[in-house]
């Protein structure tokens, strides 16, 4: 695979192959960006604009427009540890909206269309002894519904919280993921919906003092499947890693847009993605963006994305940006790479009487290894390599 590694300031663009070209100044720092909660206040977007331009408007199914009216409801079903504190709240709750306004069209309205919100709080001082699992089931096939969740991890406090999304229709929603100081808070978020989904998700994480974030996002089912995940450090000493992996059918569209927005000195950030593509029209898409804002001094950050072609028809997109506005940083770089099996991978494990199918899912297990091996919660691993070797079960030569 090839691999562009840069360390300075700059927007990384891809041409029509999907490979890197040089450094593009960006077109406004991702420190202005506006927001809002009123959907009114954004325009429709057209698909020519910076946030959208990778994106099939047309399979937004009118989350986007205004016209995806809410026809059905999510179900949420919360189990696990029991001493986190479960509430069902309108929209009137003051706490909602703490983390972050929404930065697009679509988690506007998501906003404005949500009746109930789910709020999970662990509370002070507590450490919870077992996950905290979310059931998130869609609406139901030619249905749409938005949603609203909050995860509040209190001061000192410690847990764990899978966030699994399931079924069918059209949803968008705005996730809340609250880290207060010295709290520990780490989230599995697993998208796994039917063939016929489309969801269109906002995170927005918020890290207090010494606080310490966990992000691992499974992107694996849907028709399509777009996620901002947006990660803001609110005082000095914050620590987040931030993991993904997506493996795109044919067919498929699947894309991560990330933000580590570091406006406090003395904190850390790590993203790394991996993604495969398979299968006719495969589309995958990851913008990384790191800001590090003129206060955020002693920062030390990096952000790697990596996908593996395994099929004719497959593209994979992936722009790492990264914006300093500081030089008084421990250090910062970005990294991106496309590119399809390694030869000379496969021909050492063929050399060793492996017949090349199994060899070609021996690389692929690797290359998702790394990452996979970070879930904590068994359970969960288990159930996405098994995913995975179903995935893979499906190549063709």
């Amino acid at each position: 695979m090839t691999e562009s590694t840069l360390e300075t300031s700059g927007r990384d663009g891809l041409d029509e192959q999907g490979t890197t070209n040089s450094a593009v100044p960006p077109r406004s720092s991702r420190g202005h960006r506006f927001t809002s909660y009123d959907v009114e206040a954004f325009e429709v977007p057209g698909g020519r604009e910076e946030d959208w331009r990778f994106t099939p408007m047309k399979r937004l199914r009118g989350l986007h427009d205004g016209s995806a009216a809410a026809t059905g409801s999510l179900s949420v079903e919360v189990t696990g540890d029991s001493s986190a504190r479960v509430e069902t709240v309108g929209r009137e709750d003051e706490r909602l909206g703490r983390a972050g306004a929404p930065a697009d069209r679509v988690a506007a309205q998501s906003w404005c269309s949500f009746s109930e919100a789910t709020v999970v709080t662990v509370p002070k001082d507590t450490r919870a002894s077992e996950p905290i699992t979310v059931t998130v089931h869609g609406p139901g096939e030619g249905a749409t519904a938005y949603g609203h969740l909050q995860v509040r991890a209190e001061p000192l406090s410690e847990a764990t919280v899978v966030l699994d999304y399931r079924g069918s229709g059209v949803i968008g929603d705005n996730v809340e993921l609250i880290v207060e100081d010295s709290a520990r808070l780490s989230v599995v978020t697993i998208h796994d919906f039917a063939d016929d989904a489309t969801q269109v998700s906002s995170e927005h994480a918020s890290l207090g003092k010494d606080a310490v974030f966990r992000h691992f996002a499974a992107t694996l089912g849907g028709d399509l499947v777009r996620v901002n995940t947006k990660v803001s450090f609110t005082d000095r000493g914050g620590d987040a890693e931030v993991l993904g992996v997506y493996f795109t059918d044919s067919g498929q569209h699947q894309e991560h847009r990330l933000l580590m927005d570091h406006a406090q000195p003395n904190c850390r950030s790590n993203v790394t993605y991996k993604g495969a593509l398979q299968g006719d029209s495969a589309r995958s898409v990851w913008i990384g963006d790191v800001l590090i804002q003129a206060a955020a001094e002693g920062t030390d950050t990096f952000e790697l994305n990596r996908n593996l072609v395994l099929t004719e028809g497959a593209r994979a997109d992936s722009v790492p940006n990264l914006e300093i506005e500081t030089g008084e940083i421990a250090g910062a770089g970005h990294a991106s790479a496309i590119g399809r099996f390694d030869d000379e991978q496969l021909f050492y494990l063929q050399a060793r009487g492996i017949p090349y199918d199994q060899a070609r899912r021996l690389v692929v297990r690797g290359f998702f290894g790394e990452i996979l091996q970070k879930i904590t919660v068994d359970e969960v691993r288990e159930r996405l390599e098994a995913a995975i070797d179903k995935e893979l079960a499906a190549v063709g030569e």
